[in-house]
């Protein structure tokens, strides 16, 4: 059971980063430190966006963006977080 726990707070914590990556990623675009007509950052940028729309639509639907800024990643992140805390806390 442990290991089954282990294997879910790896993969939500892979998850997380793969968020906080996206994120650094548009500052990064939005900063034109990052030119999107690279390709290789398009793959990139594609890659990371159907890692997370999944995750991220349902939830836009229900938190709108506050004063511009989406703040549907940070509600992802806690809701892992929160996750993680009550497996552990149930089964551990």
């Amino acid at each position: 059971m442990i290991f089954l726990l282990n294997l879910i707070n790896m993969a939500i914590s892979i998850y997380i980063f793969i968020i906080v990556l996206q994120v650094i990623i548009n500052w990064l675009i939005i900063f034109d430190v990052i030119n999107v007509k690279n390709q290789q950052a398009q793959n990139l940028i594609n890659l990371l966006k159907r890692a997370t729309d999944p995750v991220y639509k349902p939830i836009k639907k229900y938190v709108p963006p506050i004063g511009g800024i989406d703040v549907t990643p940070l509600v992802v992140i806690i809701g892992l977080n929160l996750i993680s805390s009550l497996l552990w806390g149930l089964f551990v």
